[in-house]
């Protein structure tokens, strides 16, 4: 009775990391909305293309997992500033379906893309081996120590970024600039650039979260698709543009898909949906969102 506690408590962890993959995606898309105003349905996309540049960084130029972390966000997000200016942009004063099909064309494009250029086939990325002694092990609970990482890094992205966007000037400026753009103009503040800028470290969280994501998923052009879907529902029942809300959903809809795999494995994935469809007939805004 004692080893099945041991491997309940592995699920429950391992849907509690799988939480930090969604939180860090989540947060992502809530900078975006919350700054922006724009449902960027090509988030998957961009999360996959975190991990493909991860991935071929270290296969083509032999450049590690350390500072791939580093080098895949910025090349990711660099072309989320170029998606931004030259589509994006346009659609600011319009409404937000203009937006959501926009990016889902993007999404398709971007997916058939690396699907006709690397196949549907999955690639292998390794585990980086400074992680293969920190595994937590005691009887039969055991979890890998990559996946503590994940979890540790995640939160730390999480907290750092709702800090710079809630308790400092950087944030307070981005706040104010979607609500009065002309008035934070009038203060010499470039807000087209602010808004790009905006939208590039949206994009950079979700490579980010790919770049972490692919050593422990096989990395292949349809796996932000298999997470997209999941995501939006975190965002929905956290509150459309609250950063706050996105992370603590995030991580606590993990939670609650590891404790239904120890209860009942076949609803797993799709208990995140009936809690979304219970906020929103009780609480449309969301748990943090404002009506």
């Amino acid at each position: 009775m004692f080893d099945n506690l041991l491997f309940d408590l592995q699920l429950v962890a391992s849907g509690i990391s799988n939480g930090a993959f969604y939180a860090l995606l989540s947060l992502g898309l809530a900078v975006i909305f919350g700054m922006l105003n724009v449902i960027n349905f090509a988030h998957g996309a961009q999360f996959m293309m975190g991990a493909f540049a991860a991935w071929l960084l270290s296969s083509k130029l032999g450049i590690g997992y350390w500072p791939a972390l580093i080098i895949a966000p910025l090349i990711v997000g660099a072309f989320g500033v170029v998606m931004e200016k030259t589509m994006i942009s346009r659609l600011y004063k319009l409404d937000h379906l203009y937006g959501l099909l926009l990016t889902f064309g993007c999404a398709l494009v971007i997916e058939g893309l690396f699907r006709n250029e690397f196949g549907s086939s999955g690639q292998r990325y390794p585990t980086p081996p400074e992680f293969q002694n920190l595994d937590l092990e005691f009887g039969d609970f055991f979890m890998p120590g990559y996946r503590v990482w994940v979890l540790v890094a995640g939160t730390a992205v999480c907290l750092g970024t709702w800090l710079v966007i809630e308790k400092t000037k950087v944030g307070s400026y981005l706040r104010a600039a979607t609500e009065k753009p002309q008035l934070v103009q009038a203060f010499g503040i470039n807000v087209p650039r602010m808004m790009t800028l905006t939208y590039g470290a949206g994009v950079a969280l979700a490579a980010l979260a790919g770049v972490l994501a692919a050593p422990v998923y096989s990395v292949h052009p349809g796996m932000g698709a298999s997470f997209i879907i999941t995501v939006f529902a975190v965002v929905v029942i956290g509150g459309m543009g609250s950063i706050l809300g996105s992370i603590v959903t995030g991580f606590l809809l993990g939670f609650v898909q590891g404790v239904t795999d120890v209860v009942y494995s076949e609803a797993s994935q799709t208990v995140v949906f009936v809690i979304m469809a219970i906020v929103l007939l009780t609480r449309p805004a969301g748990l943090f969102g404002r009506a």
